[in-house]
């Protein structure tokens, strides 16, 4: 019985609260951050690494302007990232930081201006079967070549 806790509840006894983590993740008055560690920070890129290559590659810009990795990013300043098979992200920093915080966090560090996505094409859907079915009948073979616009193509269309 000398393994017995104390009265405490577990989950609030040590559980670190989010805004000192952001606190102690932001830097001191006046100063600046590097922009790939900000981006990285508030969770607009998975690594660090990644936030480096990106602004290497032109796809991120600050106020208008490719930034390098160590550009000194500041509050107000707007961040343009474009990411590879997604839209544009356009973000206008309202806090700095140096760490990687919680996502709660992570999102009151900026105001997010990013043009909704574009609406998805509708796909028409196509034929197929389903696994284990069988082989198509000479039915189900020309009502798939009916949906995939075959109907009428190639050597035996019977045209003389």
């Amino acid at each position: 019985m000398a393994s017995q806790t104390s009265g405490t509840p577990k989950s609030t006894a040590g559980a670190p609260d989010p805004v000192a983590a952001a606190r102690a993740a932001a830097p001191g008055g006046g100063e600046t951050v590097r922009v790939d560690s900000w981006i990285w920070s508030v969770r607009l890129v998975k690594t660090r690494a990644a936030g480096a290559a990106a602004c290497k590659g032109g796809h991120v810009k600050v106020n208008g302007a490719s930034a390098k990795p160590a550009h000194a990013l500041r509050v107000g300043d707007e961040v343009r990232l474009r990411q590879p098979g997604l839209h544009e992200r356009v973000v206008v920093v309202k806090r700095l930081l140096r760490k990687r915080v919680g996502a709660p966090v992570a999102v009151e560090a900026y105001v997010d201006n990013s043009p909704p996505p574009p609406p998805r094409e509708v796909v028409a859907p196509v034929g197929m079967r389903d696994r284990g079915t069988g082989r198509p009948t000479k039915r189900d073979r020309r009502e798939l070549e009916r949906l995939r616009g075959i109907f009428g193509q190639g050597p035996d269309s019977g045209g003389e």
